[in-house]
């Protein structure tokens, strides 16, 4: 998809908030909300007042949330509005933030420069399909929400033969995203060539997801490992070109990070995340952007204590 990327925006808040465009019972096809009227009027659930009331220190604030926004149906940037951002992320980023009373804005970087952006200080928050694992957890807390499955995405036909992160993609040029969990486990597989008299995989690293797919469609890389969603929708837009070998199962989950020293944070948007949960939103907008709603899963913490 290098299709290029149009020019990032700053600090711009998408324009409407979840509360206010989901309706209960709301018609939802694959991908597509259906045309069916939405309460202006809807209101966030009655216990996010009481989680107000609990955690005052966020009311009325506008937070950064950081994002790498190249990934199709969590976070990209508006096709129709390049001063804003869509996705589901973005969405159930500003539900929290309804609950909790704050607003977002949006911080755009590389994948790798996520957590420490956050640490930084530039950013309150990150909430950009941002895998939670225990040695991320040494720089930040995660509040899971979403379960994993990867994709493998290879040319039309497979040429290779790839069949998983395995002794398939020996000889194989792997495309990755500087950072993601899938370059260890397939730096792993080196040895394990190596060790069979096959020649070793190697990997390719760039900034974001469409550079990785850009890299299938030249014919540089062979293969590219991420969320499944992920590769359905590279699949969807290039289906004479691509096609999605298998998906997996990976033992992580998806995680929204916080400043590892805003323990009252973390809960608070824990608290509101569990709230979202409850009143249906989460997997109206799984829905609405297309996403499996198998992903769901209900929230907890990852802390590296």
């Amino acid at each position: 998809m290098e299709t290029r990327v149009l020019p990032h925006a700053r600090g711009i808040a998408h324009a409407s908030r979840p509360w206010r465009r989901l309706a209960l019972g709301a018609t939802i096809a694959f991908g597509l909300v259906a045309a069916a009227p939405l309460s202006a009027q809807a209101a966030a659930p009655a216990a996010c007042a009481a989680l107000q009331d609990k955690y005052p220190d966020w009311k009325g604030k506008t937070l950064v949330n950081a994002i790498n926004p190249h990934t199709p149906g969590y976070e990209t940037i508006d096709p129709k509005d390049p001063s804003k951002y869509i996705g589901f992320d973005i969405d159930i980023g500003e539900a929290i933030g309804d609950c909790l009373g704050f607003k977002l804005t949006y911080k755009p970087v590389t994948f790798a420069a996520l957590l420490t952006t956050l640490a930084a200080g530039q950013a309150d928050i990150v909430i950009s399909d941002i895998y939670a694992t225990k040695e991320r957890a040494k720089a930040a807390d995660f509040i899971t929400y979403s379960k994993v499955f990867d994709g493998v995405l290879v040319a039309k036909g497979n040429p290779k033969g790839i069949n998983g992160i395995n002794m398939s993609m020996c000889g194989a040029a792997a495309a990755e995203n500087t950072g993601y969990v899938e370059v260890p486990l397939i730096q792993a597989l080196m040895p394990e060539c190596k060790k069979a008299g096959k020649p070793e995989p190697t990997v390719q690293l760039y900034d974001n997801n469409a550079n990785c797919i850009q890299a299938i469609l030249a014919g540089r890389a062979d293969t590219y490992v991420n969320d499944v969603n992920t590769v359905d929708s590279a699949v969807k837009a290039y289906p004479d070109k691509l096609e999605k070998a298998i998906a997996v199962t990976i033992p992580y989950s998806v995680g929204i990070a916080v400043p590892k020293d805003k323990p009252k944070f973390r809960d608070a948007v824990l608290a509101a995340l569990i709230e979202v949960q409850k009143a249906g939103t989460h997997m109206e907008l799984l829905k609405k952007h297309g996403l499996d709603v198998n992903n769901f899963k209900e929230p907890d913490i990852l802390s590296a204590d």
